[in-house]
C-alpha cells in the first residue's frame, strides 16, 4: 500500500502501546528496581518504568510507576525523551525526576529489590543491567542529557506540557 500520509479509516485510530519510565535522582545516586521472578527482565536492574492506564497522563504513569515499584515518591523535573521500542508499536517516553520521599523498598510483585545507586557502585556490580535502562542513567549521571522542564503557562492547564 502507497503511504500517501493519508490516514485509513481502517488504522483509526492508531494502535501504540505507551511505556513510561522515570530516572530518578537522589544526589549522585539513580533509582533502580531489579525485575522479580517472571517478569520478562528477571533479574535485571532497570528505572521504574511501566505502561500508560487508559485515560492517565503519561507523565502520572512514571510517577505512579515509580511509588508502585519502588516505593519512591519523585517529583518530575522534565522529559528527558522518547524511544521508539525493539517491539513494533511500542513507544517508551523517559522522564527526569529527583526524589521527595520513601525507602527503595520493591513491591515484592514486579521488583524485588530496589536501591540508589551510583556511578561506581553500577561500575563494581556483578548484577545485570537493562542495557537501555543503564545507558540512559549513565548519561543523566555524567550530564550528558538535556531536559525539557514543563511549560507553566501552557493554555491546557491544568495537563502538562514540555516544549
Amino acid at each position: 500500500m502507497e503511504n500517501t500520509g493519508k490516514r485509513s479509516p481502517d488504522r483509526w485510530p492508531p494502535n501504540m502501546v505507551v511505556c513510561v519510565g522515570m530516572v530518578v535522582l537522589k544526589g549522585e545516586k539513580a533509582l533502580f528496581v531489579r525485575q522479580a521472578k517472571g517478569h520478562s527482565l528477571e533479574g535485571e536492574w532497570s528505572i521504574p518504568w511501566g505502561l500508560v492506564d487508559d485515560g492517565e497522563a503519561p507523565e502520572n504513569a512514571a510517577i505512579r510507576e515509580t511509588r508502585e515499584e519502588s516505593g519512591i515518591t519523585a517529583e518530575m523535573d522534565g522529559l528527558l525523551g522518547i524511544q521508539n521500542l525493539p517491539k513494533p508499536g511500542w513507544l517508551g517516553i523517559i522522564f527526569l525526576g529527583h526524589h521527595v520521599d520513601g525507602e527503595p523498598t520493591p513491591d515484592g510483585v514486579e521488583a524485588d529489590k530496589a536501591a540508589y545507586l551510583s556511578l561506581e557502585e553500577m561500575n563494581d556490580s556483578k548484577d545485570r543491567f537493562e542495557p537501555w535502562c543503564e545507558w540512559i542513567v549513565r548519561r543523566v549521571l555524567t550530564g550528558k542529557h538535556t531536559v525539557t522542564p514543563c511549560t507553566k503557562d501552557n493554555p491546557y492547564s491544568p495537563r502538562r506540557s514540555f516544549l
